[in-house]
């Protein structure tokens, strides 16, 4: 019998792999076969990971990579696969930002796109060179910001949107190279980035907040890092063959039952 979601002898590249979902993806890839590389601005972060990998027999390596520089990112994808061809790559590395469109600057939104939307297409033209020979399996972090709308979210939800619509020109663009790009929408999902924004922001009021934030979800929680590892898990498989240019909610019902 064959094991569902196996991903042995594939190599898989994970941005901002060294902590939250990012870990979660790295540690589904590894914890199924595949050899994972792990590029995070921070390097200490991503050998951590590389660590629990390995302390689980698992296969992986971690360097440091800004996807913003596209420099950076062309000599990290080099220098970690060794001009390899890859399988699998996960552009999961972005930053958030609370502000309307009145309230942030122009230095705001250029952090924001210089980030999650420039680092997103500095990743995926560096990675689709390494697939182009045998095809391979692309997700892009997206998130429900980039279908509804949500207060205070202006520059991140335009970049989140511009990641959904990248993934729309991946995969129609490479079919006929047999790469599949799909994105996920998380939801709020509870991560030490939410912990550090309760304590920075609600400082005494965190346990309050946080039940507020979960019941914004109609399931009534925050999302947990290994569920979206599991999805991604199940996209990067032979399972997922029949699938791509598909964005796929992993939200607790959020964009499709709040109303």
């Amino acid at each position: 019998m064959s094991n569902l979601f196996d991903l042995t002898e594939k190599t898989a590249l994970v941005t901002g792999g060294g902590s939250g979902i990012g870990r979660a993806i790295s540690l589904a890839l590894a914890g199924n076969g595949a050899e994972v590389i792990i590029l995070d601005l921070n390097e200490e972060r991503a050998m951590k990971v590389v660590d629990e990998i390995k302390a689980a027999n698992g296969k992986a390596k971690g360097f440091k990579c800004d996807v913003s520089d596209h420099i950076n990112v062309s000599s990290a994808f080099q220098s970690s696969t060794n001009s390899k061809p890859i399988d699998i790559l996960i552009n999961n590395a972005g930053i958030a930002h609370i502000g309307n469109v009145g309230n942030t600057t122009a230095e705001d939104l250029d952090r924001i796109y210089n980030v999650n939307v420039k680092g997103i297409f500095n990743c995926l033209k560096e990675g689709v060179e390494l697939m182009k020979s045998k095809g391979g399996v692309i997700i892009n972090l997206s998130s429900v910001a980039a279908h509804v709308g949500i207060k205070d979210r202006f520059a991140y939800s335009m970049s989140k949107g511009a990641v959904h619509a990248m993934t729309l020109s991946v995969a129609k663009d490479y079919l006929h190279h047999n790469i599949r790009c799909n994105s996920i929408s998380p939801g709020r999902v509870h991560t030490p980035f939410v912990d550090g924004f309760l304590t920075k922001n609600y400082p005494g009021n965190e346990a309050e907040m946080f039940d507020t934030l979960s019941k914004t979800q109609p399931i009534g929680r925050m999302g947990r890092p290994e569920e979206i590892g599991s999805i991604v898990l199940y996209l990067c498989s032979n399972e997922a063959s029949f699938i791509t240019g598909t964005d796929f909610s992993i939200d607790g019902g959020f964009v499709t039952l709040n109303n």
